[in-house]
């Protein structure tokens, strides 16, 4: 489940983020990163999915 997670937030890294933790910070803060550049909202995306 987890390298479905990964492959779908390299495509959306917010969507990627809400599916393992839901809205909360890390949610706001993707979408900002995302936003900002999409790069860094990947690694952070790809970052919280591991972590978990």
């Amino acid at each position: 489940m987890d390298v479905l997670r990964i492959l779908i937030a390299i495509l959306l890294p917010p969507l990627g983020v809400f599916l393992q933790v839901g809205i909360g910070l890390h949610f706001w803060l993707n979408i900002l990163l995302t936003l900002l550049g999409y790069i860094p909202g990947i690694i952070h995306a790809i970052w919280v999915i591991v972590k978990k």
